[in-house]
Protein backbone atom coordinates (compact mmCIF):
# COMPACT_ATOMS: atom_id res chain seq x y z
CA UNK A 1 0.00 0.00 0.00
CA UNK A 2 1.52 3.88 -0.66
CA UNK A 3 2.93 5.79 2.30
CA UNK A 4 0.64 8.36 1.76
CA UNK A 5 -2.80 6.53 1.95
CA UNK A 6 -1.12 4.20 5.41
CA UNK A 7 -0.70 8.37 6.44
CA UNK A 8 -4.18 9.38 5.35
CA UNK A 9 -5.78 6.01 7.17
CA UNK A 10 -3.31 7.29 10.26
CA UNK A 11 -4.36 10.43 10.69
CA UNK A 12 -8.40 9.63 9.70
CA UNK A 13 -8.07 6.88 12.87
CA UNK A 14 -6.35 9.80 15.23
CA UNK A 15 -8.91 11.99 14.60
CA UNK A 16 -11.32 9.49 15.20
CA UNK A 17 -9.60 7.99 18.51
CA UNK A 18 -9.94 11.49 19.76
CA UNK A 19 -13.03 12.69 19.08
CA UNK A 20 -13.72 9.20 20.85
CA UNK A 21 -11.93 10.16 24.01
CA UNK A 22 -13.50 14.03 24.40
CA UNK A 23 -17.10 12.42 24.02
CA UNK A 24 -16.19 9.55 26.89
CA UNK A 25 -14.68 11.56 29.23
CA UNK A 26 -17.49 14.19 28.23
CA UNK A 27 -20.39 11.27 28.98
CA UNK A 28 -18.69 10.43 32.33
CA UNK A 29 -18.70 13.87 33.72
CA UNK A 30 -22.59 13.69 32.75
CA UNK A 31 -22.83 10.56 34.78
CA UNK A 32 -20.98 11.71 37.63
CA UNK A 33 -23.25 14.49 37.61
CA UNK A 34 -26.42 12.59 37.83
CA UNK A 35 -25.41 12.09 41.87
CA UNK A 36 -26.98 15.76 42.03
CA UNK A 37 -29.95 14.36 40.69
CA UNK A 38 -33.58 12.47 42.26
CA UNK A 39 -32.64 8.34 42.85
CA UNK A 40 -35.23 8.12 39.79
CA UNK A 41 -33.06 10.69 37.51
CA UNK A 42 -30.23 9.34 38.35
CA UNK A 43 -31.11 5.25 37.59
CA UNK A 44 -32.34 6.62 34.35
CA UNK A 45 -30.02 8.79 33.32
CA UNK A 46 -26.97 6.33 34.84
CA UNK A 47 -28.18 3.33 32.90
CA UNK A 48 -28.37 5.16 29.48
CA UNK A 49 -25.03 6.75 29.83
CA UNK A 50 -23.65 3.22 30.88
CA UNK A 51 -25.33 2.27 27.34
CA UNK A 52 -23.65 5.16 25.68
CA UNK A 53 -20.12 4.83 27.15
CA UNK A 54 -20.14 1.05 26.09
CA UNK A 55 -20.93 1.46 22.70
CA UNK A 56 -18.51 4.96 22.06
CA UNK A 57 -15.68 2.90 23.58
CA UNK A 58 -15.86 -0.74 21.95
CA UNK A 59 -17.38 0.83 18.92
CA UNK A 60 -15.59 3.54 18.12
CA UNK A 61 -13.28 4.36 20.36
CA UNK A 62 -10.98 1.42 20.91
CA UNK A 63 -11.10 0.34 17.32
CA UNK A 64 -9.75 3.65 16.48
CA UNK A 65 -6.90 3.45 18.80
CA UNK A 66 -6.04 -0.13 17.66
CA UNK A 67 -5.87 0.88 14.04
CA UNK A 68 -4.05 4.41 14.79
CA UNK A 69 -1.49 2.36 16.41
CA UNK A 70 -1.43 -0.22 13.33
CA UNK A 71 -1.18 2.27 10.23
CA UNK A 72 1.09 4.34 12.62
CA UNK A 73 3.73 1.34 13.08
CA UNK A 74 2.84 0.47 9.47
CA UNK A 75 4.22 4.33 8.49
CA UNK A 76 7.41 3.84 10.44
CA UNK A 77 8.01 -0.11 9.37
CA UNK A 78 7.68 1.58 5.28
CA UNK A 79 9.75 4.87 6.60
CA UNK A 80 12.36 3.43 9.60
CA UNK A 81 14.56 6.94 8.95
CA UNK A 82 11.52 8.40 11.28
CA UNK A 83 12.59 6.32 14.11
CA UNK A 84 16.25 7.90 14.19
CA UNK A 85 14.66 11.80 14.41
CA UNK A 86 14.54 13.53 17.89
CA UNK A 87 10.75 14.22 17.70
CA UNK A 88 9.41 10.96 16.86
CA UNK A 89 11.27 9.81 20.22
CA UNK A 90 9.11 12.72 21.67
CA UNK A 91 6.19 12.23 19.85
CA UNK A 92 5.97 8.21 20.78
CA UNK A 93 6.45 8.91 24.39
CA UNK A 94 3.43 11.47 24.07
CA UNK A 95 1.83 8.60 22.24
CA UNK A 96 2.80 6.22 24.84
CA UNK A 97 1.45 8.87 27.90
CA UNK A 98 -1.99 8.83 25.68
CA UNK A 99 -2.09 5.28 25.44
CA UNK A 100 -2.23 4.88 28.87
CA UNK A 101 -4.68 7.75 29.14
CA UNK A 102 -6.94 5.43 27.29
CA UNK A 103 -6.76 2.86 29.79
CA UNK A 104 -7.32 5.08 32.29
CA UNK A 105 -10.43 6.22 30.82
CA UNK A 106 -11.14 2.58 30.55
CA UNK A 107 -11.01 2.01 33.98
CA UNK A 108 -12.95 4.74 34.69
CA UNK A 109 -15.41 3.52 32.71
CA UNK A 110 -16.06 0.43 34.14
CA UNK A 111 -16.04 2.00 37.71
CA UNK A 112 -19.09 4.00 36.83
CA UNK A 113 -20.54 0.73 35.64
CA UNK A 114 -20.20 -0.14 38.98
CA UNK A 115 -22.01 2.80 40.42
CA UNK A 116 -18.33 3.86 41.53
CA UNK A 117 -17.80 7.56 41.46
CA UNK A 118 -14.23 8.06 42.64
CA UNK A 119 -13.97 11.66 40.21
CA UNK A 120 -15.55 14.71 40.56
CA UNK A 121 -16.68 16.15 37.22
CA UNK A 122 -14.42 18.87 38.15
CA UNK A 123 -11.83 16.56 38.08
CA UNK A 124 -12.94 14.20 34.71
CA UNK A 125 -12.69 18.48 33.21
CA UNK A 126 -9.91 18.38 33.61
CA UNK A 127 -8.66 15.51 33.00
CA UNK A 128 -10.49 15.97 29.30
CA UNK A 129 -7.97 18.66 29.05
CA UNK A 130 -5.21 16.43 29.31
CA UNK A 131 -6.50 14.79 26.43
CA UNK A 132 -5.96 18.13 24.38
CA UNK A 133 -2.40 18.82 25.72
CA UNK A 134 -1.79 15.60 24.02
CA UNK A 135 -2.96 16.51 20.80
CA UNK A 136 -1.46 19.91 20.60
CA UNK A 137 2.05 18.48 21.72
CA UNK A 138 1.41 15.43 18.97
CA UNK A 139 0.25 17.65 16.33
CA UNK A 140 3.10 20.54 16.65
CA UNK A 141 5.86 17.87 16.98
CA UNK A 142 4.47 16.53 13.66
CA UNK A 143 4.37 19.41 11.49
CA UNK A 144 7.23 21.42 13.36
CA UNK A 145 9.44 18.15 13.75
CA UNK A 146 13.43 19.63 13.64
CA UNK A 147 12.22 23.32 13.18
CA UNK A 148 10.90 23.52 16.97
CA UNK A 149 12.32 25.50 18.90
CA UNK A 150 12.05 23.41 21.93
CA UNK A 151 12.25 25.99 24.81
CA UNK A 152 9.11 27.89 23.53
CA UNK A 153 7.72 25.00 22.27
CA UNK A 154 7.88 23.32 25.95
CA UNK A 155 7.22 27.20 27.44
CA UNK A 156 4.08 27.23 25.50
CA UNK A 157 2.97 23.61 26.17
CA UNK A 158 2.72 24.14 29.73
CA UNK A 159 1.34 27.74 29.24
CA UNK A 160 -2.11 25.88 27.26
CA UNK A 161 -2.25 23.79 29.86
CA UNK A 162 -2.41 25.78 32.53
CA UNK A 163 -4.66 28.47 30.30
CA UNK A 164 -6.92 24.77 30.06
CA UNK A 165 -6.99 24.96 33.52
CA UNK A 166 -8.20 28.13 34.04
CA UNK A 167 -11.14 27.64 31.87
CA UNK A 168 -12.30 24.56 33.83
CA UNK A 169 -11.80 26.73 37.39
CA UNK A 170 -14.26 29.93 35.79
CA UNK A 171 -16.39 27.50 33.80
CA UNK A 172 -16.81 25.86 37.52
CA UNK A 173 -17.25 29.33 39.22
CA UNK A 174 -20.32 30.32 36.76
CA UNK A 175 -21.53 27.09 36.72
CA UNK A 176 -22.37 26.85 40.70
CA UNK A 177 -23.13 30.71 40.91
CA UNK A 178 -26.02 29.51 38.21
CA UNK A 179 -27.63 27.18 40.03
Amino acid sequence: MDYNVIKALHIIFVVSWFAGLFYMVRLFIYHTETKEKSDVEAKILGDQYKIMEKKLWFIITTPAMVLTVVFGLWMLFKNDFLLSQPWMHIKLSFVVLLLIYHVICQRIMNQLKRDEFHWTSTKLRLWNELATLFLVAIVFLVELQTTLDWVKGTVGFFLVGILLMIAVKIYKHFRQKNK
